[in-house]
C-alpha cells in the first residue's frame, strides 16, 4: 500500500519556518528607540502573529512613534529583509520537511501575514517552486486571526480548508487556521500557546516527514493522497 500523504500543507512563514521574531523584535526596538521610546519584552510578545497594520497601531499607540502606518510598516519590512537576505534563520527541521513534501508531491501554500519583499526574499533562499501558492498580508482584509488568510489559502489551491494541514508558531495563526477549519499543528517558537480544540502541538519538526503528518495524535480522520 502506498504511503497516505496530506492533501496539501498551508506554511506560516515568521517563526514556523524561518526564526525571523527575533529581526522583527530587533526592528521594532531600533524604531521606538530613534524616537526616543522604550521597547519592552512584553510588547514585543504583543506583536507575534499579528497582522502588520495591527502591530504599527500597537506600536503608535505604546510608543512615541508618530509615523503613518504605511510608513511605520515599510520601516519595519525593509529592515526584517535586509537581515533575511543577510542570513535566513531556518526553524529546526521546517526547510527539510517542506523539502520532503515537495518531492512527495504534496501541494504547499504559504500563509503569512509578512509583505512580499519578505516572502521574496525567502523564496529567493529556497528551490524554485517551493510554493504553489503565496498568501501575504497585502492579499488579506483581516489578518490572523481572522480565518481569511488560511481561507484563501486553502480555496487557492481548490481545496477545502478541512482537506488541509497547517503548520503555525503562534496562537493567533493557530486561531486562524482553526477558524478556517484546517488541521492545525503548533510548534511554539518565542511564547507558549494555549491548547485549544482542533490543534495537536509538537515541540519540533526535526525528524517530521510528510507521512507522519497525516497520522498524528488528536487529528480528526482527513482526505490524504497516495
Amino acid at each position: 500500500m502506498s504511503a497516505r500523504l496530506p492533501a496539501a500543507v498551508l506554511w506560516d512563514l515568521d517563526g514556523t519556518l524561518v526564526d525571523s521574531e527575533a529581526y522583527w523584535v530587533l526592528e521594532e526596538r531600533a524604531l521606538v528607540e530613534d524616537f526616543g521610546g522604550v521597547w519592552t519584552e512584553a510588547d514585543a510578545f504583543a506583536l507575534v502573529g499579528r497582522a502588520l497594520t495591527d502591530s504599527a497601531a500597537y506600536i503608535k499607540d505604546h510608543s512615541p512613534v508618530d509615523l503613518p502606518i504605511d510608513e511605520l510598516v515599510d520601516r519595519l519590512v525593509t529592515g526584517v529583509v535586509r537581515r533575511i537576505r543577510a542570513e535566513v534563520p531556518w526553524r529546526p527541521g521546517a526547510r527539510e520537511l517542506l523539502t520532503a513534501l515537495r518531492e512527495a508531491g504534496v501541494p504547499t501554500a504559504l500563509v503569512t501575514m509578512s509583505y512580499r519583499p519578505i516572502t521574496d526574499a525567502i523564496g529567493d533562499a529556497l528551490p524554485g517552486g517551493a510554493f504553489d501558492l503565496i498568501v501575504s498580508g497585502e492579499d488579506v482584509t483581516h489578518g490572523k486571526p481572522h480565518p481569511e488568510p488560511y481561507l484563501r489559502g486553502a480555496a487557492g489551491l481548490g481545496l477545502a480548508p478541512e482537506e488541509c494541514i497547517a503548520i503555525e508558531d503562534s496562537e493567533p495563526g493557530a486561531r486562524s487556521a482553526a477558524a478556517a477549519g484546517a488541521q492545525t499543528i503548533v510548534v511554539p517558537s518565542v511564547k507558549p500557546v494555549p491548547r485549544m480544540p482542533g490543534v495537536v502541538q509538537i515541540p519540533t519538526l526535526v525528524g517530521v516527514s510528510p507521512t507522519d503528518l497525516v497520522g498524528l495524535p488528536g487529528f480528526a480522520a482527513l482526505p490524504t493522497r497516495s
